[in-house]
Formats: C-alpha cells, structure tokens, sequence
C-alpha cells in the first residue's frame, strides 16, 4: 500500500471511517482509505432511467422503480430532481433534430396540441415529416397562429419539396401556394403516426395523465430526447460521435 501524496509505503493503521479502515501516512500524515466508492449513479441507472423516460413513464415513476434520489430529495420527500437534471443535461446538448437522411419531395405537416402548468395554457406542437421516411425533420412549439407556423415555414421553405400536406388549418394557405398545397387528412398518414408515437413515448403528452409539463423548456428538451430516442435506439449518454458532434456544431 501507498500514499496517495507522496508514496512512501510507510503506512500505519488509523481507527476506521464509517466502518472502513482508515490509513495515515508516517511520513506526510496524510489519511486514506484503501478504497473509495464511486460517487453519484453509474452510466447503466443513468440510461435505465431515462430509457424509461423516453418510453413513457414519469420522473416520480421511474425514481420509484429506481429508487433514484439526492440527500435533499429524501428529507423533503421530492424524489424527481435527479431525472429531470438529467433530461437537461442530455437535452441541453442535442440539436432538435438529428441530421436528415434527404430533402423531402413530399412534406407532411400538422401541430399537436398540449399545455404548459394547467390546461388552460395551450401550447401546439407543429411538426414537418418527410412522406416516405420516419421520424420528424422539423417541429416548433408556440400557439397556433400564424407567427408560429412562419417559424417553422422559414426551415421547410428551403427545401422546395413538390407537395406540403396538411388538414386545412386556416393559417398554411397563408404560406404555402394552392399549386403546392395539398388538402387531405387521407395523405397525412406518416405526420399523425409520428404525432401519436409522440403521445406514446412521452408521459406529458399522454391524453389522460398525471403527467404534465411546467415549464416549456422541459417540453423542448423532452422532445429532443425522444426525437433522438426514436431515429436511433439509444439515449446518447456520451455525445462523442462524429455524427452528433457535427450537429451540434
């Protein structure tokens, strides 16, 4: 055995901390044990969790389950910070989309409602699909008017796709020309399957639910994960590949 200050191997036998022995070095003075417990949650509870998160069960559910929590969530009884921080922490880091496949001949478009808090603050989810490949290419969060969708029309503008579906929603005919504009609740198919996948794997868009989101920020991060969760299989833990480090940048 060694010090872990200076080396020398000198070492005398000092009481016991916390049911470990506790070491001190004869020559520096310096108190060790022989071995440290990793601190915090290994990288497989971390990805059980939020695999569970991204396949429909609540912060509260899954620190149940789990039994993930901090010091100061077990005295105040609040065991759901330790999920959520890490919803951040993963969410913060990816772009809103993972990188498209191809530009779409034939885009799809719809919006997805829910709230923020209590029911009476509305909050749409509008979401642009490619009609022949999964997953969604492009989305925005905000009311249903028109300054909403003009956000989400300046991305799927420049892709010049042949066609852009949608339900008939006042507002597209705004943006989008009657010889490009296709009205048909029976081609859109591939938007609202990706819609109700959204309803499934997110516990805070589940239509009847304890289940809610308070604050908007944690709507977009959930929404990033669970678009990444869905294209790839995976919760990227550790943002190393080349791929992801691109889209971020």
């Amino acid at each position: 055995m060694e010090c872990p200050r200076c080396a020398s191997t000198h070492i005398r036998k000092n009481g016991k901390q916390r049911g470990k022995q506790n070491y001190i070095c004869a020559k520096c003075g310096r108190q060790f044990i022989d071995s440290y417990e990793p601190k915090g949650y290994s990288e497989e509870i971390k990805r059980e969790c939020l695999e569970m998160y991204v396949n429909g069960s609540g912060f509260r559910a899954i620190e149940r389950v789990k039994k993930v929590q901090t010091l100061a969530d077990s005295l105040t009884l609040r065991y759901h910070t330790t999920v959520i921080n890490w919803v951040k922490e993963i969410g913060n880091r990816l772009p809103d989309i993972p990188e498209k496949d191809e530009i779409p001949e034939i885009t799809q478009i719809d919006e997805l409602e829910t709230f923020i808090g209590k029911k009476k603050n509305k909050i749409w989810l509008w979401t642009a699909v490619n009609k022949h490949i999964p997953g969604v290419i492009a989305w925005v969060l905000g009311d249903r008017s028109s300054d909403t969708f003009e956000l989400l029309w300046q991305t799927i503008s420049c892709w010049h796709s042949y066609f852009y579906v949608t339900d008939g929603y006042p507002v597209y005919p705004c943006f989008i020309s009657n010889e490009d504009h296709i009205v048909s609740k029976t081609y859109m198919t591939r938007v609202e399957g990706e819609n109700s996948r959204f309803r499934h794997y997110l516990a805070r868009l589940h239509r009847k639910t304890f289940c809610y989101s308070k604050t908007e920020e944690m709507l977009k991060l959930s929404i990033r994960l669970v678009i990444h969760y869905l294209k790839y299989g995976s919760v990227p833990l550790k943002m190393c590949s080349t791929r992801l480090i691109a889209a971020i940048a």
